[in-house]
């Protein structure tokens, strides 16, 4: 961290818990505080050891005060005994800056998780559980008091406990129990000082980016300590709650190859599943939505009857429910037309599906979907019986590759 080349004097009257929480058990809750109430001191720590302010005392004023009373007073004693004036106190500095806010939120059980297994009285089990403090701190000027900087940490506190045991007889009339386990948990206190000190740290930068104070050093380590804040700064931003990376992961263009099984729902009473292959590009005109064209190859089969190959074109209307989450469903629908392999037995139908998209690199997603194919036509499966026309299904594993050409967001 550069150095400023002033040091800014600033009062912290009161960083205080603003949660209102307690201590929760298995019980219900208890009388002691979820978070600590030491918090002013801890940021008076952090600013200190930034080396860019000077903080001064604010929180017991009050005793400051009493105390220069006193001295004042024992210095009247004194010096009326001698000849001379009274020595004046030194003045107390005053702040340019106040420093307010406090921890306004501790979330707990954001995400939990566990797994065990036990065989024969014998067995093991762990738990897993996430909690979240956040922290505000805005910075004030004495002046006229406007708000010159406002910044906000969230810290992830994690916990976690390992059981084992073990239950069995060890003869008719003996019974063997034993238990262990540990529990880990993290210090709420070394979150919140954490957060306190990423979140002094996060006012130096933006002070150094609206000019609000000087630096005392070259400008390449100025651009370079506030261009790695930016990028820390910018993948928080990203990594939403669970730890999901928010952004765009496609790109515009995509090329599909799929492979998988046909299942015909005809005038037969049992059907057989016979493989298909898929070949299909993708263009996408938001995150979301995406236009799809594809050429199908295919077999329908019913047991004891001939095969029929088929190929089929579709256009699709495809919608991705979770486009930035590297595991994302997604639903489409679309119409198209199919012909044997001799080019005859035309004709078309609508098709609709929908599966589970995983995005194994940032150009690379692996997609299980299922699909119905409602044909206009009883004659797919050359018997015309009945009134329903014929349907079948495509259950399919598949590949698709996006060229790295993201979209652009305007900033706001």
């Amino acid at each position: 961290m550069p150095k400023p080349k002033e040091q800014i004097v600033v009062g912290v009257y009161k960083f205080k818990d603003q949660t209102g929480q307690y201590k929760a058990t298995e019980a219900g809750s208890t009388f002691s505080t979820a978070v600590t109430q030491g918090a002013t001191s801890i940021l008076i720590k952090a600013l200190q050891d930034s080396k860019w302010f000077v903080p001064i005392e604010r929180e017991n004023l009050g005793n400051l005060l009493n105390e220069r009373n006193i001295i004042r007073s024992t210095r009247q004693e004194y010096e009326a005994k001698k000849e001379g004036g009274e020595t004046a106190l030194t003045p107390l500095l005053f702040a340019g800056v106040l420093l307010e806010g406090g921890i306004i939120s501790y979330d707990t059980n954001i995400i939990t998780g566990g797994f065990g297994a036990r065989y024969f009285g014998a067995g093991g089990s762990t738990r897993y559980r996430q909690d979240r403090v956040t922290v505000y701190l805005r910075l004030v000027s004495t002046s006229n008091g406007k708000i010159l900087n406002t910044v906000y940490v969230s810290k992830t506190i994690l916990s976690q406990s390992i059981d084992a045991s073990l239950f069995r007889y060890v003869n008719l009339n003996r019974l063997l129990e034993v238990e262990t386990g540990f529990t880990r948990n993290e210090p709420i206190q070394l979150a919140v000082t954490e957060a306190i000190e990423k979140a002094v740290e996060g006012l130096i930068v933006e002070g150094i980016k609206g000019k609000l104070w000087e630096v005392n050093a070259p400008q390449n380590q100025i651009d370079a300590f506030v261009s790695a804040y930016d990028k820390e700064k910018s993948e928080a931003d990203l990594a939403q709650l669970y730890d999901r990376n928010l952004e765009d992961k496609r790109g515009r263009f995509g090329i599909e190859l799929s492979g998988g099984t046909t299942i015909i729902q005809g005038d037969y009473k049992s059907p057989e599943p016979r493989p298909m292959a898929r070949g299909a590009v993708k263009y996408f005109f938001t995150p979301a939505f995406n236009v799809s064209a594809s050429t199908n190859a295919f077999k329908i089969q019913n047991k004891g009857k001939e095969d029929y190959g088929y190929i089929s074109t579709d256009l699709n209307l495809e919608f991705t429910i979770l486009p930035r989450d590297i595991l994302t469903p997604f639903v489409y629908g679309g119409y198209g037309f199919e012909f044997n392999k001799a080019y005859k037995n035309f004709h078309s139908k609508v098709q609709f599906g929908g599966g589970l998209e995983y995005m194994a690199t940032r150009s690379l997603g692996v997609k299980l979907f299922g699909e119905y194919n409602v044909a206009f036509s009883d004659n797919v499966d050359y018997i015309i019986r009945g009134k329903r026309d014929d349907y079948y299904w495509k259950l399919g594993l598949g590949l698709t590759y996006y060229f790295p050409k993201s979209f652009k967001h305007k900033k706001k």
